[in-house]
């Protein structure tokens, strides 16, 4: 008989003594079983001693954490966390550098706990600590190990969120900006330095602009450059969070040499050559795999940089601005030279140089020749349009005359207006690359060829505009297949991308390698399971199997559901992530949950999840806006990528259990699954892929043998009634 849910068998450890074995009924006051364990030690004073855990991060045992004890496990009765608190506040200050040392050690492993750390900064810990750092020079000069524990200690008792980060002082950010221009700091204390600034850049509009004015972009530049991937994460980390604080005005002012800048000019340097080549040098083609965190850091980096274009992509021409009517001027001067220069000298006047004018635009392939500014009141794309028209005016002249010219010479109205052209492109582009959408916590996608050229997205539409000039061509199209050609233009670009390849010429045969006789090979293929079983009879037939293929998948699914999944705690630091843990009961009737030390690599064990709600409990699952957690304030609430992958739970009496899947392909198992479980539609896009997959296998297995057979369009017709039944046999 298994024993009783409110009693949990553990073993008690004290420091030269034999362990307890005993047997806690979870029912008791907290107080009555510690006391219980120091009678069994004879300890005075029970009041002064709590119970922890032995392995893992240590965490001290509070009523509110007590339902986590689990049978067999091992606790510590230790030093009460005010007591404890007490003690390291005295200890951290002593006069013997050892025992200072030593407690520092303490205090960085004990500050994770968050009971520790609300009574060690009620204190005013914190403050003693800073005060230690701050000064650095005098006591921790010799003692870099002490530093680097003081500095762990202190980010983890902010990481809690107790204490305000606007407490720390300007002595203690040019502390920690000074370890970071130090060429020769210790790493430990420098991955720590770097996190701490990043903290503050991130929690306070305030701290940002102290730390952006004593952190150069060129000290940050050279710790990019070193061989600790570690290192360069975190500096690269603490760039990203300095230009996602960085104010708009900050971020278009053109100016010189970046490496002399403060980090308040950030986003300026990111236009840099400098920086892009040695993040391209030392990190994208360096010696070593990129690991998981960097490639986050190096995909924020991507999103924010392509997101300095969300301004002109928003803004609107004026068609009154003579400077922005002389830039349509110049696209027009450039792309007809020898023509403007001749009929200059012809001294014609205004009204034929009006229809001149007219004509030209309309070889452009503006919509509005009369005044082709109104092109460029749309937003998106807005200006950005107007400046790609430019650049590959100016960068890539032969390219851009070739096209211009290619097309407004045909009669055949086949040619493929250039403005109207480039105005969507640049639109498709910034749909496709998500210009002006902020990063998202899950995603590590970033492109190695965007970091290869100062002017990337230029030199991308440059690529593509041959591509739809091209593909034009080979469609033979029309004005009317404007869109069509659109269409595959926007497919051909999204089948190169995910093949991330390492430079633009890369990007630019995979494109030449997809022309349109290829994407109509593609999707004819990709299409032939749904075009070769439309008839009635195999719709019918089809309609039959369906129920069997979604019952498979509500199996698998809620198999999915039975192997559990890892899930990122909401608000935790990336590189300090903690991570939790849910999967189904093999009976479909609770649902168990609980954390982790780390994440987890293979199954946990049902013993190991403490939480557990009853399925008959759950009344609704919402996803998106609809969840608790994403109505919050936060940063990362407004993401849009991460409000695609929130679902809740809904349980009674009014509780919920909140998830952000890791990606969107757990994101509609879950979701399917949880669905299932309370009889609802699996309407995610993988059911209906798994399910267009399943029945187009299932179809051809059936029709197998009616290869190369026509099958009617109806059944064939009843043969006439026989004139009379003699034919029939009878047994004798």
């Amino acid at each position: 008989m298994p024993p009783p849910s409110d009693m949990v068998k553990v073993a008690v450890e004290w420091p030269g003594a034999n362990a307890q074995l005993l047997e806690i009924d979870q029912k008791r006051p907290l107080a009555s079983i510690i006391k219980e364990v120091c009678d069994g030690w004879s300890l005075p004073n029970p009041e002064f001693y709590t119970l922890r855990y032995a392995d893992g991060p240590q965490l001290y045992i509070t009523e509110q954490t007590r339902s986590d004890i689990k049978n067999g496990t091992i606790l510590q009765l230790a030093v009460s966390p005010s007591r404890a608190a007490r003690q390291l506040v005295d200890r951290i200050q002593s006069h013997s550098m050892e025992a200072r040392l030593e407690a520092m050690k303490e205090l960085a492993k004990l500050s994770a706990d968050v009971t520790f750390a609300t009574e060690f900064i009620n204190m005013e810990g914190i403050v003693v600590l800073t005060h230690l750092v701050e000064s650095g020079t005098k006591l921790l000069s010799h003692y870099g190990e002490m530093l680097a524990f003081a500095l762990t200690a202190f980010l983890e008792l902010m990481d809690h969120g107790v204490v305000s980060w606007d407490m720390v002082s300007l002595t203690f950010i040019k502390q920690i900006a000074g370890y970071v221009s130090q060429p020769t700091v210790d790493v430990s204390i420098l991955q720590r330095s770097l996190a701490i600034l990043e903290s503050m850049v991130l929690n306070s509009q305030r701290l940002y602009q102290k730390v952006a004015e004593e952190v150069t972009v060129g000290q940050l530049i050279s710790h990019l450059q070193v061989s600790n991937q570690e290192i360069q994460t975190y500096a690269i980390a603490l760039i990203n969070a300095l230009f996602l604080k960085a104010p708009e005005d900050k971020r278009q002012d053109p100016l010189p040499n970046p490496l002399e800048l403060p980090c308040i000019e950030m986003a300026n340097a990111f236009a840099q050559k400098h920086l892009r080549s040695v993040i391209l040098t030392h990190i994208i083609r360096g010696n070593r795999p990129i690991k998981t965190e960097m490639a986050h850091q190096l995909y924020v980096l991507q999103v924010l940089t392509f997101n300095l274009l969300e301004e002109r992509m928003m803004t609107k021409m004026d068609p009154n601005d003579q400077a922005q009517r002389d830039t349509i001027f110049e696209l027009r001067r450039i792309a007809f030279e020898a023509e403007a220069e001749s009929n200059s000298l012809s001294g014609s006047g205004v009204e034929k140089r009006k229809a001149m004018y007219i004509k030209d635009y309309k070889m452009l392939g503006f919509t509005n020749h009369l005044n082709p500014a109104l092109d460029f009141t749309q937003t998106p794309p807005g200006m950005l349009a107007l400046d790609n028209m430019l650049y590959l005016a100016k960068h890539h002249q032969d390219t851009y005359v070739r096209i211009v010219l290619e097309n407004s010479r045909r009669e055949d109205k086949h040619e493929c207006p250039f403005g109207r052209s480039a105005i969507e492109l640049t639109r498709m582009l910034c749909e496709i690359l998500q210009v002006g959408e902020l990063p998202n916590e899950g995603r590590n996608d970033y492109h190695p060829m965007f970091f290869t050229h100062d002017r990337a997205f230029e030199e991308l539409f440059a690529i593509c505009i041959q591509l739809l000039n091209k593909t034009w061509k080979e469609m033979r199209a029309t004005a009317e297949d404007f869109n069509k050609v659109m269409q595959v233009v926007r497919e051909q670009i999204t089948r190169a991308l995910p093949s991330k390849p390492s430079s633009l010429d890369q990007f630019k045969s995979k494109l030449r390698s997809l022309s349109y006789a290829e994407i109509l090979r593609l999707r004819q293929s990709e299409r032939m399971s749904q075009d070769d079983f439309q008839s009635p009879p195999i719709m019918e037939l089809r309609e039959k199997i369906q129920p069997e293929i979604l019952e498979l998948i509500r199996q698998q699914r809620l198999n999915r559901l039975c192997e559990g999944s890892s899930f990122r705690k909401v608000g935790s630091r990336r590189r300090q992530e903690r991570f939790w843990y849910c999967r189904l009961a093999l009976n479909h009737k609770m649902l168990h949950y609980g954390d982790l030390e780390d994440n987890a690599q293979g199954e946990v064990t049902f013993e190991a999840l403490q939480e557990k709600i009853p399925v008959a409990d759950i009344k609704a699952v919402v996803t998106g806006k609809d969840c608790p957690h994403m109505k919050e304030k936060g940063a990362l609430k407004q993401n849009k990528e991460a409000l695609e992958l929130a679902f809740s739970i809904l349980y009674d009496p009014d509780e919920t259990l909140n998830f952000i899947a890791p990606n969107k392909y757990e994101y509609c198992i879950w979701t399917d699954g949880l669905n299932a479980l309370l009889g609802k539609e699996m309407a995610s896009e993988l059911t209906k892929g798994d399910l267009d997959t399943l029945l187009s296998m299932e179809m051809k297995l059936r029709l197998l043998d009616l290869e190369n057979i026509h099958v009617p369009e109806v059944p064939p017709p009843l043969p006439k009634e026989p004139s009379s039944y003699d034919f029939v046999f009878h047994y004798g």
